[in-house]
């Protein structure tokens, strides 16, 4: 099962698997995609029978599933949901011949992952080769691949030096691209009319640049000035990002343009659809 297939989750098998987007991310029913993989018509006593047979599913079932509001033909209805990681857990537990894509899929992805952390060269290689079949040029590739690379470095610095949650890398970077671009990243996803697609998969060569080179000095501001903790980290990060922003005004200045652009890849997307599509049909 290719990447494409799993992220149609949400309509395989001919059936219609209702989603909710919750906290930035998508929520199934956990009933649709039951009855999509199973033959029986009742899959409310199905999961009842799944979670005795897997009491560790049963243990961490309210970790999992969540009651979230769905639209119906009737209305708004309160549904059990769970999110992609934990509907992939679900389909662990479901012994159906209609599941074993999904399973066979994991355990490919999961063999990956354990290469990739032995010799992360794989997953550069994975990465170029993700976005070359989506369309993009191999120069912009070759920028968004570097700045992966200095991305990864900086977040390791956050890591020793005492960011560790998500939400104090969002505050981290939200400094930077405030410093380099005068915009916070839901404010530039706007600009580019981005809702949950990934800000940096639609820069422009020059955006990506200005973006590394923020994030390239912020991490030599954490080493030469052994910042520890959020509030000199916030420091750096406001600097560092004040250095590109400097370099966007220069160039601004010179070419008589913004260089912050509405410019985005969705089209790229839109056309890989269409293709598959018709590879189908």
């Amino acid at each position: 099962m290719t990447g494409h297939e799993v992220s149609k989750l949400a309509a395989f098998e001919g059936k219609q698997i209702r989603k909710t987007l919750h906290q930035g991310q998508w929520w199934f029913v956990v009933e649709d995609v039951v009855l999509a993989l199973i033959e029986s018509r009742d899959p409310k006593q199905y999961i009842q029978r799944m979670k005795q047979r897997d009491p560790e599913l049963g243990k961490g079932w309210v970790q999992i599933v969540h009651t979230l509001a769905i639209p119906t033909a009737g209305g708004k209805q309160k549904l059990n949901c769970a999110n992609t990681e934990g509907i992939f857990r679900l389909i662990q537990s479901i012994p159906s011949p209609k599941a074993e894509p999904f399973k066979r899929w994991l355990a490919r992805v999961g063999k990956e992952r354990i290469d990739e952390i032995e010799n992360p060269e794989l997953a550069m290689a994975r990465m170029q080769e993700l976005y070359e079949k989506k369309g993009y040029p191999k120069e912009w590739i070759d920028k968004r691949l570097r700045g992966i690379a200095v991305r990864q470095d900086l977040t390791g610095e956050w890591q020793d030096r005492g960011a560790r949650t998500a939400l104090e890398y969002a505050i981290l970077t939200n400094e930077i691209m405030q410093g380099a671009f005068d915009l916070k990243i839901d404010e530039y996803k706007q600009v580019k009319d981005l809702e949950r697609e990934n800000l940096r998969d639609h820069m422009t060569d020059i955006e990506l640049i200005l973006t590394m080179l923020a994030e390239a000095t912020t991490t030599e501001l954490h080493r030469d000035r052994n910042s520890l903790g959020m509030t000199p980290l916030k420091k750096d990060a406001k600097d560092g990002g004040a250095v590109a922003g400097r370099t966007r005004k220069d160039i601004e200045a010179q070419t008589g343009k913004p260089v912050i652009s509405g410019k985005n890849f969705k089209k790229l997307s839109a056309r890989k659809s269409k293709k598959v599509k018709t590879d189908k049909d």
